[in-house]
């Protein structure tokens, strides 16, 4: 069953776009196996990184087509005044920006990565210096890196936009901040969670001063990953698979944060110092005892799912911004988090969710050692699976103190103790129709199914 909480004036009632979908699936499809070259990096997409070429796809730039213009309206694209060409976008659902260009004469797709010389690099692309300015990793750029009889091929990088400054300020700027936010402090034991809340989000505020809050919120999640994958083995493997095309994270559909409750008003807090907005907010219901805020940085890229315990009857107030209580009994999202500390301090990411070829990534990844869970999601426009939790020791002291506070046994500290308890993940998703929602009802399954208690996770 798909589920929003209402949430902003469109109440983020998400829905697949099949007729959209089908359009755009077409045309990228239509124009890939126009040119060998594109068409053999769709192959090795799939093949070496379980991803899709659909998935990839930021933007498709055509000669003028007043038909095809007609029929992308007529499936809920519209026009977007203001720009230089005419360019539709579809706000319902997750799909690639067509602009139709007529001085144009022969289409280009753009697909995204993390940064474009990695890509060329890994393609052995090699391109005059006068072509395009070198991806420095400060500022957004595009640049068409394969020149095609009926097709060409773009590589875009997203950094959002920065402040007005020379090259050499901000590059001075951004590597000060992001020494800070590789460094910042991450303490595990709650007592100090406040100071380390107060001390980010100072930070954070500098960073958006200096920096602008589309790079700002770039960089900071830039570090997050890396904090993530450095604590997680399937990320790993799934990072370095993805070099090898030189194409980096750039197909993160969400970064998932656990948080006490108490802490959870200072997520938001920091979230929107980088200029997150509120999008849909989920609540499964007592028995699964947790709800969720989504925010969505639309200037960076980046969606986050924040997620925390909660109760019955604080669904109907505004539980991302009024502070909450702790309770004596702690949920699945809160005994993660008195485990191993908050996600966005000590524990890091609870997972990263990436677009992938459904089954395809989970076999291959199988081959490499990195098997994953049964799915919690399988529809044909949403289809869902976490790898198997990276298993994370427990410091002593924490679990003595869980154990007096009676949120676990005795015995069950025993076995975090010997064992360890479930940590991060990176998730499995294929988003199909243009689904941009979310599955509340899978999500309180594997909410449970991850439950450190449950021996099944250990």
């Amino acid at each position: 069953m798909i589920q929003s909480h209402p949430s902003g004036d469109n109440n983020f009632q998400w829905q697949p776009q099949p007729e959209a979908w089908q359009a755009i699936e077409g045309l990228v499809d239509r124009l890939a196996t126009s040119e060998r070259w594109i068409e053999s990096l769709a192959t090795r997409m799939l093949s070496e990184t379980g991803t899709r070429l659909i998935d990839w796809v930021t933007e498709i730039r055509l000669p003028d087509d007043g038909t095809l213009r007609d029929n992308l309206l007529n499936v809920g694209f519209e026009t977007c005044l203001g720009e230089d060409a005419i360019t539709l976008r579809n706000r319902d659902g997750m799909f690639p920006t067509v602009r139709f260009e007529p001085q144009t004469e022969k289409p280009c797709l753009t697909i995204k990565a993390d940064r474009i010389d990695d890509f060329c690099v890994a393609m052995g692309i090699v391109h005059d210096a006068t072509d395009r300015q070198p991806s420095d990793g400060l500022r957004s750029r595009r640049a068409v890196v394969y020149v095609g009889a009926a097709c060409d091929l773009a590589v875009g990088e997203n950094h959002g936009k920065a402040s007005a400054c020379s090259d050499q300020e901000l590059a001075s700027r951004i590597a000060t901040f992001r020494k800070a936010f590789d460094e910042r402090y991450r303490p595990v034991h709650g007592h100090e969670s406040q100071q380390a809340f107060e001390t980010t989000i100072a930070l954070l505020k500098d960073a958006v001063e200096k920096l602008g809050s589309g790079l700002a919120c770039d960089q900071f999640f830039q570090s997050e990953r890396v904090y993530w994958q450095n604590r997680n083995h399937a990320a790993s493997v799934q990072k370095k698979r993805q070099d090898v095309l030189g194409l980096g994270w750039a197909n993160h559909d969400h970064h998932t944060y656990r948080s006490s409750r108490v802490c959870f008003h200072r997520v938001i807090e920091a979230l929107e110092v980088l200029g997150f907005t509120c999008r849909e907010r989920f609540y499964a219901g007592a028995q699964a005892g947790w709800g969720a805020q989504v925010l969505e940085q639309s200037e960076a890229g980046v969606i986050v799912f924040a997620d925390v315990d909660l109760s019955p009857d604080e669904v109907a107030g505004d539980f991302a911004h009024q502070p909450l209580p702790d309770l004596s009994e702690l949920g699945t999202v809160g005994l993660w988090c008195r485990l191993h500390g908050e996600a966005f301090l000590a524990a890091g990411m609870h997972h990263l969710e990436c677009q992938f070829a459904f089954d395809a990534v989970r076999s291959q990844l199988a081959s490499a050692g990195v098997p994953t869970m049964e799915p919690f999601t399988d529809f044909p426009f949403l289809r869902q699976a976490f790898t198997t939790a990276e298993i994370w020791p427990v410091d002593p002291w924490v679990l003595r103190n869980a154990v007096a506070d009676g949120v676990i046994t005795a015995a069950q500290a025993e076995r975090f103790e010997q064992t360890g308890a479930s940590g991060s993940h990176l998730e499995i998703l294929e988003r199909n129709d243009g689904y941009k929602g979310f599955n509340q009802t899978g999500i309180s399954d594997i909410i449970q199914r991850t439950d450190p208690r449950n021996p099944a996770t250990a």
